[in-house]
């Protein structure tokens, strides 16, 4: 009998075992994205030599397909393998684009608009940045408080109120997604700094911080006064740089201890924790030094949401130094990398069909993104004909250029390159593993909230190269044209 017991007792935990292990088994499974089904795709393309320019070509039907041989050119997906979740793409609304925008007839105001922020007629953008203070790009050097003004009683967003913020509230009407906008400065007021200008680099003085650190929250409030709200910051512009326009040095310590000891709590002291906040704000080139020196702080590390980074950095041919940003992505995966700014510069006007200006975003955007960037702005949204307006001469190329003698509009190839993505991303998109198996053919893949899958495919060749487009054990014949961008919906 107590033989009999025994024996029934392992029965019972033999059969719970397995019943566990089933039930476990069935958990695991409906945690993996189940094989994608897909019959036919979508093709946009822009290419050069050509009239297709962000062009819907038809549809493609996928077979069965096996295993592909050594000689067959391929790009493979992977929607079962996700990693960062995007949060958007966009370009910045300065000075310069505001004065030039109220330039326009009003029937150019809208198509701007439209070409932006409507993700049907338009490119989508949902993502902006803003300047606190003057830059480069504003018609002259202006800041909010007068002299000296310790407690910024005298804090005034009044010169902020006639072109540019009547753009950034038509831009956020304008779009059918919500749009997020980060501001940065790109001086602190002359009297905070040692060399008691706001231009030629300098440093924030000792004493000054802690108004400085009020200056951001004043500047959120006011704003979001004016019903703009701000999603995020970034603590200087180009921390690194001495230039002939506004500009203030931080070393990676300073930046550091400022974030740490005045930024960060006076953002929470205010209510603002919620503020996404960017450390860096510059190129590749010192990112990963710069990451590592404030995010292996923790007292400093806990206020920062991501690293910024632009694409100014000293580099020959391909060599744009992404490597550096995989380096952030991997030591720092919790920490989100966010392209804060990029243009073409030396302006030239015979130059605004260089084909060379789209391909430099398109490569820029897809390894970015294949390196962990969450979040991608461009530079100026709208110059003049002259690259400006820039108080220093600094002039440079935007995707929409106008020309203010006759208000029309001048698209370069670099706005369709840039929808390739934009247009087609979502917020909440998640980058998928995508791969090609020629280094002529690039790719990047996200899946977006609605299930549907956008695959970027990018030639910078002379070669018209056929290839099949793998996924889930089918395949689709594709031609990418030379000098090409492609996206792929399915």
């Amino acid at each position: 009998m107590k033989r009999l017991s025994v024996n029934l007792l392992l029965i019972f935990f033999v059969f719970m075992s397995c019943k566990m292990a089933h039930h476990n088994k069935k958990n695991d499974s409906e945690l993996v994205t189940p094989s994608f089904n897909v019959d036919k795709a979508k093709i946009y393309v822009t290419a050069r030599d050509s009239n297709l320019r962000l062009s819907s070509t038809g549809e493609v039907s996928f077979t069965e397909y096996g295993q592909p041989s050594e000689t067959q050119v391929c790009v493979f997906l992977d929607p079962e393998n996700t990693f960062q979740t995007m949060v958007g793409i966009g370009g910045a609304i300065t000075d310069a684009s505001a004065e030039t925008f109220a330039k326009l007839p009003e029937k150019s105001q809208k198509e701007l608009l439209t070409a932006y922020y409507d993700s049907e007629d338009g490119i989508g953008y949902n993502f902006a940045r803003t300047n606190i203070g003057s830059c480069d790009f504003s018609s002259d050097s202006y800041g909010y408080v007068d002299d000296n003004d310790t407690t910024l009683k005298s804090f005034s967003i009044a010169h902020d109120e006639k072109y540019k913020m009547p753009l950034i509230t038509e831009a956020f009407k304008a779009a059918d997604r919500p749009v997020h906008l980060f501001a940065s400065p790109w001086s602190p007021p002359a009297w905070m700094k040692d060399n008691k200008s706001l231009l030629h680099g300098g440093k924030l003085l000792e004493d000054c911080k802690h108004a400085w650190a009020k200056h951001y929250v004043k500047f959120i409030k006011a704003y979001e006064k004016n019903g703009i709200q701000i999603w995020g910051i970034s603590v200087q512009n180009e921390p690194m740089a001495v230039q002939k326009w506004e500009s203030c040095v931080y070393t990676a310590e300073d930046e550091r201890d400022f974030i740490r000891d005045y930024l960060g709590p006076r953002l929470v002291k205010d209510g603002m924790r919620e503020i996404k906040l960017i450390a860096w704000d510059h190129n590749r080139d010192l990112v990963f030094q710069r990451a590592s020196t404030i995010l292996n702080d923790p007292d400093a590390a806990k206020y920062v949401w991501g690293i910024g980074f632009h694409w100014y950095e000293t580099w020959t041919g391909s060599d744009m130094q992404f490597g550096n940003l995989k380096m952030v992505h991997e030591a720092f995966p919790d920490v989100n990398l966010i392209f804060t700014e990029g243009c073409v510069e030396k302006f030239g006007f015979d130059r605004l069909n260089d084909w060379k200006l789209g391909e430099k975003y398109g490569y820029s955007m897809l390894n970015d993104f294949n390196c962990g960037t969450v979040a991608w702005t461009d530079w100026n949204i709208l110059l003049d004909e002259n690259g400006g307006p820039n108080h220093v001469g600094n002039f440079c190329f935007a995707p929409i250029h106008a020309d203010t003698r006759t208000g029309k509009l001048i698209y370069t190839n670099s706005y369709y390159y840039i929808g390739h993505f934009s247009k087609f991303m979502s917020e909440g998109a998640k980058r998928i593993a995508c791969s090609s198996n020629r280094d002529k053919l690039q790719t990047t893949a996200f899946i977006n909230p609605n299930g549907k899958i956008s695959a970027i495919v990018l030639n910078t060749s002379d070669e018209k190269l056929p290839y099949k487009l793998c996924i889930s054990g089918k395949a689709a014949d594709m031609v990418s044209l030379p000098h090409s961008i492609m996206t792929i919906i399915l």
